[in-house]
């Protein structure tokens, strides 16, 4: 009989022993592997520090969308421009197609009217044997000359009405061809007009979907607590060749030391009015612009304050000289930070609807004193300071 295999101590302990250096060294491994992954992690995502990437990734895409704003609005505007002028040239081409065909009847009554009375005198000099003067009986004289001179002052009447006659219908058929000129375009003119007509709906359309993602990115960014600037830099450079080389150079160009906070708009609720939107009456004067319409400081400052959120949503406030102040409310986004300066005319933000507001427009006061409760008449203000809105 066999005898069982046993192993010896000294076998027993250096398997073992084997076995644990292989624990050691895959431990040792796994340290190893989930330091290397933890320096990765670590560098891609700095512990304790916030991530400045995706920090950066909400002012990235707040860029881009402003700019597409900004750069849609200006390809709309032109688009409409154009569309503008199809329709004016189609007018034009219509009421000269109606001209031509007014004047070629009046022709036609001309050339009839010259005709029939041709004819008239044809029939009266065969009736009288060749002696005919309008108006004057025959038998009036039996002088041969005066008859020979009657005779010859009707050929002369003869001949100019053949003349008349002749350039009447020369004009006739000058103007029934370009009537027909006029009508064989009119099909290209219809058919350019309603090209454009189908760009101006797609460049509108493109424009209304790029204002309400910038109107959700500045109610989203109110939400955060975080209406960080836009970097005018970034703005400029996507906003491309609709974009100004830069932002300061609006203001530059303005030499009045005062100017409009926006260039193009419709005044809408002004100040004093009443309403249910305004408790004690309405401190400024609301300017009724798009979403993403650059708005301006109306004069040379500081900026003091920039709001994010509460009833004016994201605003700015800029002190200027003499102790006054001005407040541009409701913006989708601001181009300056508290403490920066600013000139007159130059860009301090985009308008939107944030805060309360029930549509896009800019709210604008001015103050005596930083806070609210000091507005003053903007409109007046501005006309007493050259500027008339």
């Amino acid at each position: 009989m066999r005898r069982p295999y046993r192993p010896s101590r000294r076998r027993h302990w250096t398997d073992w022993t084997r076995q644990t250096h292989r624990i050691r060294r895959t431990r040792r491994t796994y340290r190893r592997r989930g330091a290397v992954l933890c320096a990765l992690c670590v560098a891609v995502c700095p512990l304790g520090v916030p991530d400045s990437s995706a920090a950066g990734r909400a002012p990235d895409r707040l860029v881009r969308v402003s700019s597409q704003v900004f750069r849609l609005a200006e390809e709309a505007g032109r688009v409409r421009q154009r569309y503008e002028s199809g329709v004016r040239e189609a007018k034009e081409q219509t009421a000269g197609v109606r001209g031509v065909a007014r004047q070629l009847r009046q022709q036609r009554i001309v050339s009839s009217a010259l005709r029939e009375d041709a004819g008239a005198a044809a029939r009266a000099q065969y009736r009288t044997g060749g002696f005919t003067a309008a108006g004057v009986p025959t038998a009036a004289s039996d002088d041969p000359m005066e008859l020979l001179g009657r005779q010859s002052s009707a050929e002369r009447r003869q001949e100019l009405l053949a003349a008349s006659l002749g350039e009447t219908d020369r004009r006739s058929r000058e103007l029934a061809a370009r009537e027909q000129s006029a009508a064989a375009s009119w099909p290209a003119a219809e058919e350019d007009l309603a090209r454009l007509r189908a760009e101006r709906r797609v460049a509108d359309r493109r424009l209304a979907a790029a204002r309400g993602e910038l109107d959700a990115m500045a109610r989203a960014a109110i939400a955060g607590g975080r209406c960080e600037p836009l970097d005018r830099e970034r703005f400029t450079t996507a906003a491309g060749a609709y974009g100004p080389a830069a932002v300061d150079t609006a203001g530059a160009a303005e030499e009045a030391a005062w100017a409009r906070p926006v260039l193009s708009y419709e005044l809408s609720a002004g100040y004093g009015d009443s309403g249910a939107s305004w408790a004690r009456g309405h401190t400024g004067q609301d300017f009724a612009v798009p979403t993403g319409t650059p708005v301006r400081s109306v004069g040379a400052g500081t900026v003091v304050s920039a709001g994010c959120g509460g009833p004016y949503g994201i605003s700015l406030v800029i002190r200027h000289a003499d102790g006054w102040y001005s407040q541009y409310a409701h913006l989708s986004a601001s181009f300056v930070a508290p403490g920066e300066e600013v000139l007159t005319g130059q860009w301090i933000g985009l308008s939107g609807t944030t805060g309360n507001s029930t549509g896009p427009h800019l709210h604008f006061e001015i103050r005596t004193k930083p806070g609210y409760g000091s507005a003053v008449d903007p409109v007046a203000w501005l006309r007493v300071r050259g500027v008339r809105l």
